[in-house]
């Protein structure tokens, strides 16, 4: 069997193993509905009748918000939390005796995850949402085209950064409060909660050298059409050039680690 199609059985598996939580699904449509519906009153109230605030008016601000929780949906997965428990369950060694790319199994499990999500999850929160608040539609069909692969880099991009956070699990006794901290170091500076243009202008030079605008803010940048379609290229291109790069040190970081097993375990 190829390499390609053993990640693909990777992905088929992640699939499957998630019909078993389809009710966590139909709850989670509602908590995102509700999630959406608390930011929606909170910038109705901040807006009221006055003028753009950063750059956003309440119809693109209502936009931002909601298609950034239905992107959520979509790109959030758990490779860090299913890692410490194999490492603690000592199951980590079956993924040692296999002779491909344990990274790319874990990323190739979590995409089948976010296939299933994608169908259960994400399509009808996006259509509950779309029937219930004013939402906008992309700036226009070249946007929608490249805000489609943002998305998918977003979630390579959330699935390096946890894959790293969980290869951590080898070397402490727990990665709970690692976990915890990346979930709100995440929330707040992916933008997902609040775009980079209201935050401090300090901030903002920082955060253009780091990875984490590109999970939430930068896609929907392109979405709304905040970027002019060459100037979204280079986006996309900085976005997946990060993808490849924490790829990239998420495989020396394992390599590493695994060494240290090699050590202990005698």
């Amino acid at each position: 069997m190829s390499a390609a199609a053993v990640y693909l059985e990777c992905a088929r598996i992640g699939f499957i193993n998630n019909l078993a939580f389809r009710l966590r699904y139909y709850t989670g449509i509602f908590t995102y509905l509700i999630n959406v519906t608390v930011y929606y009153f909170i910038w109705r109230a901040v807006y009221g009748s006055g003028p753009p605030i950063a750059g956003y008016n309440l119809a693109q601000m209502v936009t931002y918000v909601s298609i950034g929780w239905i992107m959520r949906s979509f790109y959030w997965n758990t490779i860090d939390q299913e890692m410490a428990y194999e490492v603690i369950e000592g199951k980590i060694a079956t993924s040692l005796l296999r002779p491909l790319s344990v990274q790319w199994m874990w990323l190739s499990r979590a995409a089948g995850e976010s296939a299933f999500r994608l169908g259960l999850l994400t399509a009808p929160t996006a259509l509950a949402v779309a029937l219930i608040f004013p939402v906008l539609p992309p700036a226009s069909a070249v946007h929608f085209a490249l805000f489609l692969p943002a998305v998918a880099g977003s979630f390579l991009l959330m699935g390096a950064l946890n894959f790293m956070i969980g290869t951590c699990a080898i070397h402490l006794e727990s990665i709970l409060a690692l976990i915890r901290a990346k979930f709100w170091l995440i929330e707040l500076l992916s933008g997902v909660l609040l775009p980079m243009t209201f935050f401090p202008g300090w901030a903002q030079s920082i955060l253009r050298w780091l990875p984490f605008q590109h999970i939430a803010y930068s896609p929907l940048q392109i979405y709304l059409g905040k970027l002019e379609p060459r100037a979204a290229l280079v986006v996309l291109l900085m976005q997946w050039l990060w993808v490849g790069a924490l790829v990239a040190l998420g495989a020396l970081w394992w390599r590493f680690s695994i060494k240290k097993i090699t050590i202990h375990g005698g």
